[in-house]
């Protein structure tokens, strides 16, 4: 075992629960691992509805990275399928989860690629919301046994990767991209915009 794989386990053994843990640390964990990531589409879908132009254009930006971030990870767990804890005997697991491999986490890889792009963005309410929710997640995956450490990690760098991809062309048509949508936006919800419900 290589001296960075041994960190890792060290490191997860360290925050993983343990059939001595309340049962209100496991249940709080679960949930948070399970349920927080429903926080992102309901950030980026009230950033679309009551935003101005820009916050509506790094909206879109941050869907774009994590689309990318998503498709690199899945090339990564292809090329390097690591295993999840559980898999290799490691530690205890609170949490069911398919044997899939566990590099880079794609929960990290979303609140990473979302948080980053919304900080870049100067919509730092949004931004800082989402990277603490991705920290929480971060954290209660590791709690309930289904991730390394490193797989959180791996998954800042991804998301880092796909917004410096993502940057020139967005440069060359991101303000298209975004104009286009906003055009279809308001065709679709002209009635409650035209009430004042929603940002036109």
């Amino acid at each position: 075992m290589n001296t960075l794989e041994a960190f890792n386990q060290a490191l997860f053994l360290m925050i993983n629960a343990t059939p001595s843990t309340s049962a209100w640390q496991i249940d709080m964990a679960c949930s948070i691992a399970v349920y927080v990531i429903y926080l992102v589409p309901l950030s980026l879908i009230a950033i679309w509805l009551f935003g101005d132009e820009h916050q509506r254009e790094v909206a879109v930006r941050a869907f774009c990275v994590t689309l990318l971030a998503l498709g690199l990870s899945q090339i990564i767990g292809l090329v390097w399928p690591h295993p999840r804890p559980f898999v290799i005997g490691i530690g205890r697991t609170f949490l069911e989860h398919v044997p899939d491999p566990s590099f880079p986490s794609d929960h990290g890889t979303i609140f990473a690629s979302i948080a980053l792009t919304l900080l870049m963005g100067g919509l730092r309410r949004y931004g800082v919301a989402i990277l603490l929710s991705g920290l929480a997640v971060a954290w209660s995956r590791v709690f309930v046994g289904v991730h390394f450490p490193l797989d959180m990690l791996g998954a800042v760098a991804v998301a880092g990767l796909a917004f410096l991809l993502i940057a020139p062309l967005w440069r060359w048509r991101g303000t298209m991209l975004t104009r286009g949508l906003v055009t279809v936006y308001r065709k679709l919800l002209a009635w409650p915009i035209g009430r004042g419900w929603l940002s036109s």
